[in-house]
C-alpha cells in the first residue's frame, strides 16, 4: 500500500472525492477547507427552520454507471436518496406563459422540442449523435489535456471508432451548428439554447464548444437524468467526508492554505493558518491537489508560478459570478404542480444580462428542507462580480437586487409579505468570504473552444506533484463533472508512483 502523504487544498466535491478517493487506495491525506462546512459551492446552510443549498442545485451521474455511483461504489457507501427532475427545467422565454420542459423521458422530449422549434429537429439529432459518442468516450476515462506518456496512452485507449465522429466537431460551437443548419436566424431557438448553456457552460451559444453542449443539452433525458437529493446538497459532502475519515484520512475545516512551497520546481509543502486561533504552520507533502480556480492557484504559488501558466490565467476571459436570493416561504406561495426548476428570461430583446434572467429551485413536501406547510425557493443570476467588488453603497446594491428578483419571481410565485417568511441573498462578495473563490466567481472558466477538453488547463500542472482539481478543468462545472476531475488526479498520482 502507498504510504505517500497527500494534501488537498479545498473540501469542495471534487477535493472530497479526490481525498477520499486517495484515502481508500491507501494514501496519507490532509484536507483543508477555509470554510465552517464542507462541501463549497454544494454545501448547505440553515436558517429559520429552512435548509438552502448554497449554490449547486440538482446532480448527474446517480445513475448506475454514473461518475457518483462509480464512485461511492469503490467508497463502499450507500448513494444518498433521491429523485429524478422530470421534467429537468421548465423554461420560460420572454413575454411567454407557457413553458418549454426538458423532460426526461427521450420520446417526450423530442415532440417538445419539434413542437417548441419547428425545423429544428437536425441539429438535435446532430446533439445526441455527439453525445452518444462523448459520453461513452468519458466513461472509458480519458486524461484532457494529457501532458506526458502516461496522460497520452489513457486519452489513446480511450478512443474507440465511434469517436471519431466528434473529431470534425472539435472547433465548432453551438452558434456555428446552428448556422450549419440554417437556424442561425431562429431568435426563439437561440434565446432557449443561450438560457440552458448559461446555467451550465457559463457563456451562451455563440461561444459554447458544441462538443460540451452536447453533453450539457442531452444529459437530462434517460438513461442518465438530473436528481434532487433527500435533505440537502450537503449529504453528498457528508457521505464523502465519513469515507475519508474511516480510511483514515483527515479534514481540517476552518483552516487556509496561505502558500505553496516549491523545491525544484517540486511542490513539496505548504503553509497553513488556523483561522480560529492564528497559529501558522508549514506543512510537508509527497502530491498537493488545489481543489481551487486556477486564478486561485497561481496566487497561492505567487512569484514561484510558472510564467507561461500566469500569462494564460491572466489573459482569460472575465468569469461570471452570481447573485443568488434565498427565500423561505408558506407552501401556499408555490403554484400547484410547479417543477423542481424553472428558469424565466426578462429581457425581451432575448440578451442574458445582469440579473435579467433567473434558474430557479424548488422544494418539494417532505424533502427535509422546509417545516410541513412551507418551502424554499432559490433563484439565481449571473451578474459581473467586479460591480459588487468596486460599487460605494454594496448593502444598497445588494436592496436593489433583492428586491427585482422578488418582483420578477412574484410573476410566478405568489409572494407576498404573509407568505414570505425567510429572505437572504448571496453576491460575489458572499461567495468570495464563503468559498474563497477569487472574486467570488463561480462555474469554471467558460466551456470556449480555447478551454474545452484538449484545449483546457490540464490536472496535471507545470509543477511536478501539483495537481488541479475543479472546474477549471475537464470536463466542468457540476459535481459530476469535479468529481470526473478528481477520479483522473487520483489515477495520475497512482501512475507517478
Amino acid at each position: 500500500m502507498p504510504s505517500d502523504r497527500v494534501i488537498v487544498i479545498g473540501a469542495g466535491i471534487g477535493g472530497l472525492t479526490a481525498g477520499a478517493l486517495l484515502a481508500h487506495r491507501g494514501y496519507s491525506v490532509l484536507i483543508l477547507d477555509q470554510a465552517i462546512v464542507p462541501g463549497g459551492c454544494a454545501s448547505t446552510f440553515k436558517r429559520a427552520r429552512f435548509t438552502f443549498d448554497v449554490g449547486a442545485t440538482q446532480v448527474a451521474g446517480l445513475e448506475p454507471g454514473g461518475i457518483h455511483h462509480r464512485i461511492f461504489s469503490e467508497l463502499e457507501i450507500e448513494l444518498p436518496k433521491a429523485t429524478p427532475c422530470d421534467p429537468a427545467c421548465a423554461v420560460y422565454l420572454p413575454g411567454e406563459k407557457t413553458p418549454i420542459n426538458v423532460w426526461r423521458d427521450l420520446e417526450k422530449w423530442q415532440e417538445e422540442r419539434q413542437r417548441q422549434f419547428p425545423g429544428s429537429e437536425p441539429f438535435w439529432q446532430l446533439m445526441a449523435a455527439l453525445f452518444k459518442a462523448s459520453w461513452k468516450f468519458q466513461g472509458r476515462d480519458p486524461v484532457l489535456p494529457p501532458r506526458n506518456i502516461w496522460d497520452l496512452w489513457q486519452l489513446t485507449k480511450a478512443v474507440r471508432s465511434g469517436t471519431l465522429i466528434t473529431v470534425p466537431y472539435t472547433l465548432f460551437t453551438v452558434g456555428d451548428a446552428l448556422r450549419a443548419y440554417k437556424l442561425g436566424s431562429d431568435r426563439r431557438l437561440r434565446t432557449f439554447l443561450d438560457l440552458q448553456l448559461k446555467l451550465y457552460s457559463q457563456v451562451n451559444a455563440e461561444e459554447t464548444a458544441l462538443l460540451y453542449a452536447a453533453t450539457a443539452l442531452s444529459v437530462s433525458q434517460l438513461p442518465q437524468g438530473l436528481f434532487h437529493l433527500q435533505g440537502s446538497m450537503q449529504v453528498l459532502s457528508d457521505r464523502l467526508v465519513s469515507a475519508l475519515e474511516r480510511d483514515g484520512g483527515k479534514l481540517l475545516m476552518r483552516h487556509t492554505v496561505e502558500h505553496i512551497h516549491l523545491k525544484h520546481n517540486k511542490a513539496v509543502a505548504v503553509v497553513i493558518k488556523n483561522q480560529k486561533t492564528g497559529e501558522v504552520w508549514t506543512e510537508s507533502a509527497d502530491h498537493i491537489v488545489a481543489n481551487v480556480t486556477v486564478q486561485n492557484l497561481v496566487q497561492l504559488l505567487g512569484e514561484k508560478a510558472p510564467r507561461g501558466y500566469k500569462k494564460r490565467t491572466e489573459k482569460l476571459p472575465p468569469a461570471s459570478g452570481a447573485f443568488v436570493v434565498y427565500l423561505g416561504v408558506d407552501a401556499s406561495a408555490i403554484p400547484p404542480g410547479c417543477p423542481p426548476h424553472l428558469q424565466f428570461m426578462y429581457d425581451a430583446n432575448g440578451e442574458i444580462g445582469e440579473n435579467n434572467s433567473l434558474f430557479v429551485s424548488v422544494s418539494h413536501p417532505g424533502d427535509g428542507r422546509a417545516p410541513e406547510g412551507k418551502a424554499t425557493i432559490i433563484a439565481s443570476s449571473f451578474v459581473d462580480p467586479l460591480p459588487w467588488w468596486q460599487t460605494e453603497d454594496y448593502e444598497g446594491l445588494k436592496q436593489k437586487y433583492t428586491e427585482e428578483a422578488i418582483a420578477r419571481l412574484s410573476q410566478y410565485f405568489y409572494l407576498k409579505p404573509e407568505t414570505i417568511i425567510h429572505v437572504e441573498a448571496a453576491t460575489p462578495r458572499t461567495f468570495a468570504n464563503y468559498t474563497a473563490r477569487d472574486r467570488g466567481i463561480v462555474g469554471g472558466i467558460g466551456q470556449r473552444i480555447s478551454t474545452f477538453g484538449p484545449f483546457g488547463f490540464a490536472n496535471r500542472t507545470p509543477i511536478k506533484n501539483l495537481w488541479l482539481v475543479g472546474d477549471s478543468t475537464h470536463p466542468g462545472e457540476g459535481t459530476a463533472g469535479v468529481s470526473y476531475s478528481a477520479l483522473t488526479v487520483v489515477k495520475q498520482i497512482q501512475a507517478d508512483g
